[in-house]
Parts: C-alpha cells; structure tokens; sequence
C-alpha cells in the first residue's frame, strides 16, 4: 500500500494532537493590523483553541501521520 501524503497547509496550521484525539490550532486574527485591535480582544486571542468536532475528522483525514 503506498504512502499517503500529508496537506502541507494543514501540518503548518495545527499546532498538536492531543492524545485523547482533540486537535489543538492558534487562533485567527493575530497577524497584521494589530495597533487598531483592543488589548481585550488581543488579550482573548493569545491562547491556543481546540478546532470544532464538525472539521476534526477533515482534518484528520488531511493529517494521516499526525503532527511533527
């Protein structure tokens, strides 16, 4: 059976797999134009978040071997 290939996209964007299976990403809206964004709101986005049940089994699919 051949290799299946990992979404290069996706191993940049997943930070971890837990081992009870939850896949652990950052959160959107920290990139650019920050200065404009209140320190609440910057404050909020700084932890890591676990991604939907609904997009977890897509992502699994896209991550075969898991995250390095």
């Amino acid at each position: 059976m051949p290799k299946l290939k990992t979404h290069s996209a996706t191993k940049k964007r997943v930070l971890k797999i837990t081992k009870h299976g939850k896949i652990k990403r950052a959160r959107a809206f920290r990139s650019h134009i920050l200065n404009k964004k209140p320190t609440k709101r910057m404050r909020h986005l700084r932890g890591p978040v676990y991604a939907d049940k609904t997009n977890a089994e897509n992502l699994r699919q896209l991550l075969p071997y898991g995250v390095k």
